[in-house]
């Protein structure tokens, strides 16, 4: 039916004593709301009404009123209820959120937000020396928290952070130590910390991951190791037990065999012969905090010595993912071992790959054996000159990689 002469098919146009046009409409729950602004032109108004009743057509019109709530507001309750937050990630998103988004964007509300403003808060932060790894950390996490404002509670219709590359970080090059490098830092530590040092490195584990294991972790007969929990460090519960860092954390990873003895030595002469007992403690026997450990000063004159300063632990596992992948090992079979989600391996990802995943160790244990053996001279040869043999195995990929 035809709109009679003078009235709107949908909502209505009054214009006020100020000469401008104010809208009015009815929303899905029936009730009448005003558009939050007037305008100049009768024209404009119906253009905004016609967009109105488009989105409303489309069950894409979002109201205005529930996007007045302040960003600080929602983004601390969005820390505290999702889901499967460890406790280092709501730490640390605690404290972008205190430090670098609540101080410029806490009080704008979510519907105030837009991309220029985002942009503008962004180029702010790098330019009062926030370095770019942690502005990118601080975007990652407003960009998560504005997508369920969009994309699950419906508050906004289009996710601000639209700034390619913005969340990119690009950290400096971290370094891989040579395989003679690994076994000259074990021999410059103390005893006490050699077989981690091994352990780490060639089975490629996270600080969280080693330092909680457990005697009934291993099993030196079959010559693996078993990720099935991680330390993390609580404010005020210090460290507690928890899962690893990712579903594909928890794994059997198989162990290079030259490191071995070394791991046994270590169990004879450091660990408790009950299944619960930690393989690695401090000289007082209890579980070993990375601060502690990367204040040592063993471990600073050690890293000196070998010729790598600054190195961090994390790096010995970064070493080792390096060493296993030069083995020419699958990119599936790597994040196995890693401890990487992948979404093809799911939960039989260990079944999958353990004959692979004994593949790398082995190829990773004959390497490390053959840079071990001591050098003899028998004056120059042909082989010499030519350097190494481009089809000598993984051994040669290794040492090319020195």
């Amino acid at each position: 039916m035809a709109n009679k002469p003078g009235h709107r098919r949908y909502g209505s146009i009054r214009k006020r004593e100020s000469g401008r046009y104010q809208v009015r409409f009815r929303g899905p729950d029936g009730m009448m709301r005003s558009a939050s602004e007037t305008f100049e032109r009768k024209s404009d108004a119906e253009r905004y009404l016609a967009l109105v009743e488009s989105q409303m057509v489309r069950r894409e019109w979002i109201d205005p009123e529930r996007a007045k709530i302040r960003l600080k507001d929602y983004a601390e309750r969005w820390i505290v209820q999702r889901p499967g937050l460890r406790p280092r990630t709501v730490a640390l998103y605690t404290w972008l959120l205190q430090k670098h988004v609540t101080p410029y964007l806490g009080a704008v509300s979510l519907g105030s937000l837009d991309t220029p403003l985002i942009r503008e808060w962004r180029s702010t932060l790098l330019n009062r020396g926030v370095s770019q790894t942690v502005t990118a950390k601080a975007y990652r996490f407003l960009r998560a928290v504005l997508t369920t404002a969009t994309r699950e509670d419906e508050l906004i219709r289009m996710n601000p952070c639209r700034i390619p590359g913005a969340g990119h970080e690009a950290p400096s090059e971290r370094p891989v130590l040579t395989v003679p490098q690994v076994f000259a830092l074990m021999e410059e530590m103390p005893e006490r910390y050699q077989a981690l040092i091994l352990l780490t490195t060639f089975a490629c584990l996270r600080w969280g991951e080693v330092s909680a294991l457990q005697r009934q972790d291993l099993d030196l007969e079959k010559v693996t190791v078993r990720v099935r929990q991680a330390f993390t460090e609580q404010r005020g519960k210090g460290l507690v037990f928890g899962p690893p860092k990712s579903r594909a954390g928890v794994r059997i990873i198989s162990i290079p065999a030259v490191v071995a003895p070394a791991i046994q030595n270590h169990l004879s002469a450091y660990v408790l012969d009950v299944p619960d007992a930690l393989i690695f403690t401090g000289p007082k026997g209890g579980a070993i905090l990375r601060g502690n450990f990367n204040k040592l000063t063993a471990w600073r004159d050690a890293v000196v010595k070998i010729g790598a300063p600054g190195l961090h632990f994390h790096d010995l596992r970064h070493t080792g993912n390096t060493l296993a992948a030069q083995t020419g090992a699958s990119l599936r079979d790597l994040m196995t071992r890693m401890g990487h989600d992948s979404p093809r391996a799911a939960l039989i990802y260990q079944h999958a790959t353990s004959q692979a995943d004994r593949a790398i160790a082995k190829a990773v244990s004959t390497a490390i054996e053959e840079m071990r053996k001591p050098k003899q001279d028998h004056g120059p040869s042909d082989d010499d000159e030519g350097g190494d043999d481009p089809d000598d195995g993984p051994a040669g990929a290794l040492a090319r990689a020195r």
